[in-house]
């Protein structure tokens, strides 16, 4: 399904390079990354490395994404061990079993998912939560790389923690550690500024380690943190069967965990799109997901879903297909064969520094000045997903954005507008325009004329409903009304009910209602419902100066007879004997 998009046909000699770049710093990236991660998950360290081989393969070749790769996520982890941990002892084979079982059981869902063609549910992500996320997920990022770029040791939790347990223990700071990510952080920013294209990112580790290197035999032993052992087996081939006892537990776990993952793999997917240009198939991105869980859990790998900290400096890097997230999997199926010693020397200080680079660049302050700029509610929504990401963990906090987004969204829709119109004197054709964007607004004492924008659903009935009871009490002489009704979308039970209403207390006060151009859509509500019957076809108009023609006949001709506002064709001239107060149409109350 992947390859129907058709990405390797764009594929050249120059682009698979720059993807085997990119592909050769993601291998070296994802190291330490699988580790920790694994560890976090209470499974074998190993299991990080394998997370990052088959999945990644998978998801690059099945998904939609051009520069998101998959693997091991601190969010999986963290959720892994806190579902698992009470069904069985963490780090046993019976734990590893269930986790390989309930990682094919994510990706069957996921698979699901995008196979229903679901993926509509995240079109719910606006821009601004968006924002909110990848700003928050840099602060993450830069809160946990900082303890290894100052070469401390720490046991604190939390972003807060962190950055209190480093004003703590400043003292312990590590020098050459420092050093070593000053000088990754100083040849990545030259290397992108000055020479390009080239692998800039890779540029800067090699500095890293080539600094430590030197510190170490010019000094002696720094106490500078490296990755460590590096795993030497390759994942082998295993059965991932849940065991049908506890399908009852493990099902919701599966469900809840597959929302988590895939809410990670499309804000991530869809924050690099903003950045690339490239439209993103959400779907298409669910399957391979669930493709790559399926395998990955029949390859020893725990659940995985697209990565911030390797997607980002992929994208940065220069990847320029999927072709780089499986040229990362296969250079660390290498690097574990015949590099290990040698990688073992790679310090942490400089993958800090890394991590620390990709934070700046993901944190965008000018869209948040841009944003406050334009909408102070977006501003609002961008700040409080940031908040949430700091504080919450990483499902809930994309949660409180996107459900801002929708109260907000509801917000606006229940309060549409609505303009009182009438004729523009001072154009040919009399065109209808609001009353406050007309200097000497008047209307027909008889006939109330509105134009409403937006759509009458349950959530704006209320608001619209008050709005027209306000216009009867202001104007109670203007007993007909006729809605301009071509911006109003759709309605629905409660907006079939308003207007039934409002046909009923018209025509009980002698008066009616009468509709320009509804759309198909709405009329088809009324005739289910059938108002259509009631209010009758003849009420509905195609043209506005019809419209006016046949409801002109009705009029009241006493009234008409005194009134100078003559603000319509059919009105004729004013006549000579009517006052001032006629002429606004305040005469006929």
């Amino acid at each position: 399904m992947g390859l129907t998009s058709g990405w390797w046909r764009a594929v050249t000699p120059r682009t698979a390079r720059a993807d085997a770049l990119a592909g050769l710093l993601g291998a070296f990236l994802v190291l330490p990354q699988g580790l920790a991660f694994a560890t976090l998950a209470g499974l074998p360290p190993h299991y990080g490395v394998f997370s990052a081989i088959v999945p990644t393969i998978v998801a690059a070749v099945f998904g939609s994404s051009l520069h998101v790769v998959s693997g091991p996520t601190n969010a999986n982890s963290l959720a892994i061990v806190a579902a698992l941990s009470p069904l069985a002892l963490v780090g046993t084979p019976d734990y590893v079993a269930l986790v390989l079982a309930v990682t094919a059981m994510v990706g069957v869902i996921q698979l699901a998912v995008g196979a229903f063609r679901l993926g509509f549910v995240t079109d719910f992500m606006s821009p601004s939560v968006l924002l909110g996320f990848t700003s928050g997920a840099a602060a993450l990022i830069a809160c946990y790389a900082l303890p290894e770029l100052l070469g401390l040791q720490l046991n604190a939790h939390g972003p807060f923690g962190l950055v209190e347990a480093v004003f703590t223990y400043w003292r312990l700071i590590n020098p050459s550690a420092v050093a070593i990510a000053v000088v990754t952080l100083a040849v990545t920013f030259l290397v992108r500024r000055l020479v390009r294209p080239a692998p800039f990112m890779l540029c800067g580790l090699l500095a890293g380690w080539a600094l430590s290197e030197a510190i170490v035999r010019l000094w002696g032993d720094a106490d500078v943190a490296l990755v460590g052992g590096i795993p030497a087996a390759l994942p082998g081939f295993t059965l991932p069967i849940p065991p049908l006892g506890r399908l009852g537990e493990l099902l919701p776990i599966a469900g809840a965990l597959a929302i988590i993952a895939l809410g990670q793999s499309v804000s991530i997917a869809k924050a690099i799109a903003a950045r690339s240009g490239q439209r993103v198939d959400v779907n298409r991105e669910f399957v391979g997901q669930g493709l790559s869980n399926i395998a990955g859990g029949f390859f020893s790998a725990y659940l995985s879903c697209g990565s911030l900290n390797r997607s980002v400096p992929n994208f940065e890097a220069g990847a320029r297909s999927p072709l780089a997230a499986v040229f990362s999997a296969l250079f660390l199926i290498a690097l574990v064969a015949v590099a290990a010693p040698w990688l073992t020397r790679l310090p942490a200080p400089a993958i800090a520094a890394l991590l620390a680079y990709t934070a700046w660049s993901l944190f965008d302050a000018r869209r948040f000045a841009e944003i406050a700029r334009i909408s102070r509610g977006e501003f609002a929504i961008a700040a409080a997903t940031f908040a949430a990401m700091l504080v919450a963990p990483f499902h809930v906090a994309i949660l409180t954005g996107v459900s801002l987004s929708v109260l907000a969204y509801l917000h606006r829709t229940s309060r549409p507008r609505i303009h009182a119109l009438a004729p523009d004197r001072d154009t040919e054709a009399g065109r209808l325009t609001p009353l406050d964007e007309l200097a000497a607004p008047v209307e027909c004492p008889q006939l109330k004329l509105v134009r409403i924008e937006g759509s009458a659903y349950f959530g704006a009935a209320q608001y619209v409903g008050d709005r027209l009871h306000e216009m009867r009490q202001r104007r109670p002489g203007q007993k007909r009304l006729l809605v301009m009704a071509k911006s109003m979308n759709f309605i629905d039970i409660a907006g079939a009910e308003l207007w039934e209403l409002e046909a009923s207390r018209r025509r009980q006060a002698g008066g009616d209602l009468y509709f320009h151009r509804p759309r198909s859509a709405v009329i088809e509500t009324w005739k289910k419902s059938g108002f259509l019957t009631r209010l009758g076809r003849d009420h509905l108009f195609d043209s506005k100066r019809e419209a006016i023609a046949t409801i002109f006949s009705q009029l009241d001709p006493a009234i008409c007879a005194g009134c100078t506002a003559r603000i319509f064709k059919e009105c004729g001239p004013a006549p000579a004997s009517a006052t001032v107060g006629d002429a606004r149409g305040e005469g006929t109350r």
